[in-house]
């Protein structure tokens, strides 16, 4: 057990209201599945900006919080046994809030299984494709000649979209109703505008995926967390 007043992280990212769930992190699509699930659940918490630069991940203050130096991360300082919970690994969070909150991990064993089995399909599959994609379209591996490993990203890419496409044939979101594994997925779809990688990947060929995301874009919860926490400047 630690005590929040003196844990390294809160020595930079000190707390206002102690009282709260502590979330550090960055608006990132791993990054919102937090605040979004934070602002889905009511759950009260006070949001730190972690930026991605090396003196904010890599310092000794979030590395006492995540050793693996990856946001988001989060600290309850009212976790079920009565002591302090730190948490790292956005998927972990995720089933963490929804278990907390009794909301959006289904109504049964079974819902709850089920929600389970798309959240680690996004942890396995849609988060590491489709930002191993954007890292060959848009940023430094863009720069590499050899076409193979854009090839292989983009082609891993269309594939789970289809997946996504077939599962969306007689439902609105991706394990019945809304949970958190939409919460998981749809910003990591929503993230292929901004790699400007639609194209690439027949985006358009996707129908049902695409107004799925346009679903869950409308959602207030959704529409806030996507700025929290608010960038610098």
């Amino acid at each position: 057990m630690f005590d929040l007043a003196t844990h390294p992280v809160a020595a930079r990212w000190p707390a206002q209201h102690p009282e709260r769930i502590q979330l550090y992190s960055f608006p990132t699509p791993n990054g919102v599945k937090a605040s979004i699930m934070l602002e889905e659940t009511g759950l009260p918490y006070e949001p730190h900006l972690v930026t991605l630069a090396d003196a904010d991940v890599k310092s000794e203050a979030f590395l006492s919080l995540n050793p693996n130096n990856k946001i988001p991360a989060i600290i309850d300082p009212d976790a079920p046994d009565g002591a302090p919970l730190a948490l790292f690994e956005s998927g972990a969070i995720l089933l963490y809030l929804a278990e907390k909150s009794g909301k959006l991990l289904g109504n049964s064993a079974r819902e709850k299984h089920q929600i389970t089995q798309w959240l680690m399909f996004q942890m396995g599959g849609v988060g590491p494709m489709l930002g191993q994609l954007g890292f060959f379209h848009k940023f430094a591996g863009s720069e590499i000649e050899d076409p193979r490993p854009r090839e292989r990203y983009v082609n891993e890419a269309k594939r789970l979209l289809n997946v996504i496409e077939g599962q969306l044939a007689d439902k609105d979101w991706i394990a019945g109703d809304y949970s958190i594994a939409d919460i998981a997925i749809a910003p990591w779809l929503n993230i292929l505008d901004f790699y400007g990688a639609r194209d690439v990947v027949g985006w358009s060929s996707f129908p049902r995926t695409n107004a799925y995301l346009e679903r869950f874009l409308e959602r207030p919860a959704v529409q806030r967390g996507m700025k929290i926490p608010a960038r610098e400047g």
